[in-house]
């Protein structure tokens, strides 16, 4: 059996395609599916519930520990990690049903690629495709490493092969889901510098490393390929590196 699991939070716009794409994989009670709710006050939990999905209600521990958690419940042999606003194409969901059945025992995980769409365009360069994640993997594998953003599963021991389907990632249909998003992620990252010891002032983080960042992403690795929302997600990813700096120095500042 698989277990599908996934955490969410005011995710109503999102949660009903995401377990859709997952049905194939769970129909006729070959698998399950765990969510782990952070207090929606959205239909989020009604949604999850009309497919069938075991949801549990669980205050906010961060993006690592609440996966974890998630992956704690399930009782699959195989676990299947999705964010909320992602969605299993039917040549993957083919892919993962012949893999629960006859994988080789030494074989502990998979990598998966995922697309990420900015304002409905799929982007194809720039550093964000293939853009792979270990996200099906044996249970008592693999689990999310302990950082505050960027959180990726790691895998504990065995071998791990890549599929060809993909995931696909919805991740950011508006700009303003785009800079309400990294608003929040370069402060969860400025407090991650900020424990490092990376929080004094400096030019060169808040002022130049994103322009660097912006040419080698949008020149050197072709981000001006994927059109004007390549330029928009380059110029304003560039932004954000500067708002974490900025950021772990105000906070820095604070703690002095």
């Amino acid at each position: 059996m698989i277990s599908v699991v996934i955490i969410t939070h005011n995710e109503a716009a999102n949660i009903g395609r995401t377990l859709a794409s997952v049905q194939p994989l769970v129909a006729g009670g070959k698998g399950e599916i765990i969510v782990v709710d952070s207090g929606s006050t959205d239909r989020t939990v009604e949604i999850a519930e009309s497919f069938g999905a075991k949801v549990f209600i669980e205050e906010w521990k961060g993006y690592a520990a609440q996966k974890n958690s998630a992956i704690d419940k399930a009782t699959g042999a195989w676990i299947l990690s999705l964010d909320a606003d992602e969605e299993v194409e039917p040549s993957l969901a083919e892919e993962i049903n012949a893999i629960s059945s006859a994988s080789p025992p030494n074989i502990q995980a998979y990598w998966i690629p995922r697309e990420n769409k900015f304002l409905g365009r799929w982007i194809k360069h720039g550093g964000y495709w293939p853009d792979p994640k270990l996200r099906l993997f044996r249970k008592g594998a693999a689990r999310f490493e302990d950082r505050a953003v960027h959180e990726d599963a790691r895998l504990s021991e065995g071998t791990a092969l890549h599929l060809k389907g993909s995931i696909l990632h919805h991740s950011y249909p508006t700009l303003t889901d785009y800079i309400d998003h990294m608003n929040r992620y370069s402060s969860l990252g400025a407090e991650m510098l900020v424990a490092k010891g990376r929080g004094r002032f400096s030019a060169f983080n808040i002022v130049l490393r994103p322009f660097a960042t912006f040419i080698y992403n949008y020149f050197f690795r072709l981000g001006f390929l994927d059109g004007r929302e390549g330029l928009l997600l380059h110029l304003y990813h560039a932004v954000y590196v500067s708002w974490k700096y900025s950021k772990a120095w105000e906070l820095a500042r604070k703690t002095d």
